[in-house]
C-alpha cells in the first residue's frame, strides 16, 4: 500500500514555493503527494518531478476539465478540444512522474442543468476516452476516473455507473477512481459499492465526511476498508481535504468553516488512521 496526501489542502498552484512543504511530508512519513496539473506549465513539472524524485516521494495527479474541455458537449469542436486537453495533461504527467491521472474528468465539475445524463452524452465521453486512454498508455500514465455526488455532477455519480462507463471504454489504462466522501454521499451500501468497482479501482481517495481529518467524521470506514481489502486493492490511499485558506478551492468544495487544527495535524492525523486501518484488515 502506498500513502499520500492531495496537495489541494495547501494551494492549486504548486511550484517552488512548496518545496519546503515538500520536504514535511516526506518527513512525516507519507509515500507521495497528490499534484493538481491545472496549468500547462512543463518547466514547472520537469523542475517538480525532480524535486519530487531528489526527495524520495512518489506521486499521482489530478485534473479537472472546463466547458471549453467538456467530452459530453453537443459541439464536436468542444469534444475535440476535451481530446486534445487531456492528452497534453497526460503528457505533462509523465513529465513529473505521475503513476496515475485522476479526476472527474467526465465533464466540468459544478456544471448542473437540471437533469440526468443523456444516452447521447454518454456515447460522446465513451468516444473521447476511447481516444484517449491509448495516449494514456503511450505515455505511461494510467487514468482514474472519479465520480462526484449530484450536487457536484450529473454525468456519473455512482460506482455502478462508472464501472459501467469503465467497461464500455474498455481499455487497460482507462480504471476508477473511488472517493469515500462521495460514496458516503450517493451509495446505498458502502461494501456493495467497493464490490461493483472491483479490480476497476487503481486509486482512493481518503475523504472524511466533512472533507477534513479522516476518521474524526462519520464515513462508514469499517465498511469502506474491509471492503477495500477483500478486492485486494494495494495502490494509493491518498487523503483529501480541503479547508479554507484557498478562497478557490474553499469557494468550489463550499467549505466556510474551519474544520480542524491545522493542516499537519490533518496530515499526520489521516496517515495514522489509514495506517492502523491497513494494519487491521489488510492481514496476511
Amino acid at each position: 500500500m502506498k500513502y499520500g496526501i492531495n496537495l489541494l489542502l495547501w494551494g492549486a498552484n504548486i511550484d517552488e514555493s512548496h518545496y519546503p512543504l515538500l520536504e514535511k511530508i516526506k518527513s512525516w512519513g507519507f509515500d507521495g503527494v497528490e499534484i493538481p496539473t491545472f496549468y500547462a506549465d512543463e518547466p514547472r513539472y520537469q523542475k517538480l518531478g525532480k524535486k519530487l524524485k531528489d526527495i524520495g516521494l512518489q506521486c499521482s495527479t489530478c485534473v479537472i476539465v472546463s466547458e471549453q474541455t467538456n467530452p459530453i458537449a453537443e459541439s464536436k469542436e468542444v469534444r475535440k478540444a476535451a481530446v486534445d486537453f487531456l492528452k497534453q495533461t497526460l503528457d505533462l504527467n509523465h513529465t513529473v512522474g505521475s503513476t496515475v491521472m485522476m479526476g472527474p474528468y467526465s465533464s466540468p465539475v459544478g456544471k448542473l442543468v437540471g437533469r440526468g445524463r443523456t444516452d447521447e452524452e454518454w456515447k460522446r465521453a465513451v468516444e473521447v476516452f476511447q481516444q484517449v486512454a491509448p495516449h494514456a498508455e503511450q505515455a505511461g500514465v494510467p487514468m482514474a476516473l472519479e465520480y462526484l455526488n449530484r450536487f457536484e455532477h450529473y454525468f456519473i455519480n455512482d460506482t455502478v455507473s462508472a464501472a459501467k462507463f469503465i467497461d464500455e471504454v474498455n481499455h487497460p489504462s482507462f480504471k476508477l477512481h473511488y472517493d469515500t466522501f462521495h460514496s458516503n454521499i450517493e451509495e446505498k451500501n458502502i461494501a456493495d459499492s467497493v464490490r461493483a468497482g472491483g479490480k476497476r479501482i487503481v486509486h482512493v481517495h481518503i475523504s472524511e465526511n466533512d472533507r477534513s481529518t479522516p476518521g474524526e467524521g462519520h464515513v462508514h470506514w469499517d465498511e469502506s476498508f474491509a471492503a477495500l481489502a477483500e478486492i485486494g486493492y494495494d495502490g494509493w490511499l491518498m487523503i483529501e481535504a480541503f479547508g479554507t485558506a484557498l478562497p478557490e478551492i474553499a469557494g468550489a468544495t463550499c467549505i466556510w468553516r474551519k474544520m480542524f487544527p491545522n493542516e499537519e495535524y490533518l496530515a499526520k492525523q489521516g496517515l495514522a488512521f489509514m495506517k492502523k486501518n491497513v494494519a487491521k484488515y489488510w492481514k496476511k
